[in-house]
């Protein structure tokens, strides 16, 4: 049930976004809006783990996160080019007519009876006092401000520095997802072999390459050579690192997989806000360095997970 009102929720909120008046409108909507991913996300990680056998459980896990990489090779590029072509509020149109379609398509094929295990009170404070469980989602709130550094201003970057048309970023965009569908596919095929911390480690460790190569993206050519093991790891290492939770807790996957989520988009807050900061007192300059530095330190803290041991 919580899962169909989120996603109808989502739809509902963008077509009240696509009807704001004003940017100061509009933000706090925003706001609302996308708290129905971060309820939704959680729960289709934690259903799909009840559903799937034990041995199948990371690649399932993984299967799920691949709507994140379809929407990059279709949505992103497909929302930019409808932005700056015919205006904000027909983008945000589509994406709640989008939002619709997909409501209905869960409330259909979603068997009811699915319901991950309730936690106590207990349970959730010996999570939150587990080391190795809270690195682990450490890890995914640090790779992800690493990322959104610059990640959030990408378009701007690629209009103002590179001197990007439309057309030209929508084209970096599509590339970028699908690269991460690819990457996607091969974790959520071969995760279970390759073992989920390997995965999620190699992903941090491929993201920090295209960081700190960076600099040397001048042209629209060269940037889609520079963004490409990013866009390989970026949705990869999302899955990894759920499936890497799911693994080492099985039972207490469902809290584990919401606390991931909300990870990953308390990462992403910090660092859009951290490089906001950043080109408002020096420019787009630092924000590769700034963004390289965060995800050495979250490659750092999935080595010591490894290290440590991956199961509670």
């Amino acid at each position: 049930m919580l899962r169909r009102a989120a996603a109808g929720w989502y739809a509902a909120g963008h077509l009240a976004c696509a009807l704001m008046p004003s940017y100061a409108a509009l933000w706090p909507v925003r706001a609302l809006t996308v708290l129905a991913a971060a309820v939704f996300t959680p729960q289709a990680a934690a259903a799909v783990g009840v559903m799937a056998p034990a041995n199948q459980r990371g690649r399932s896990v993984g299967f799920i996160f691949l709507g994140w990489s379809l929407a990059s090779v279709l949505g992103m590029p497909a929302a930019a080019w409808i932005g700056e072509t015919v205006g904000w509020r027909m983008a945000y149109g589509a994406v709640a007519l989008l939002a619709l379609s997909a409501a209905a398509a869960v409330a259909v094929a979603m068997p009811d009876g699915v319901r991950p295990a309730a936690l106590s009170m207990a349970a959730w404070r010996g999570i939150f006092r587990h080391p190795v469980l809270m690195a682990m989602v450490a890890v995914t709130a640090v790779q992800a401000a690493g990322q959104f550094v610059l990640m959030t201003y990408l378009a701007p970057y690629a209009r103002d520095v590179l001197q990007v048309a439309p057309a030209g970023l929508g084209l970096l965009l599509a590339w970028f997802g699908a690269c991460g569908l690819v990457g996607n596919l091969a974790v959520a095929r071969h995760v279970d072999r390759f073992g989920a911390g390997r995965a999620a480690t190699l992903a941090g460790v491929l993201m920090l390459t295209s960081l700190l190569a960076w600099p040397l993206a001048t042209s629209l050519a060269t940037a889609i050579l520079v963004i490409t093991p990013w866009g390989l790891a970026c949705f990869a290492a999302n899955s990894s690192q759920q499936a890497r939770l799911g693994q080492a807790a099985p039972l207490l996957a469902p809290a584990l997989m919401a606390l991931n989520s909300s990870a990953i988009y308390l990462g992403q807050a910090v660092g859009s806000a951290g490089g906001g900061w950043l080109i408002a007192h020096g420019g787009y300059a630092p924000l590769h360095a700034v963004g390289a530095a965060t995800m050495a330190v979250a490659v750092a803290l999935s080595l010591w997970v490894q290290r440590r041991g991956e199961r509670a």
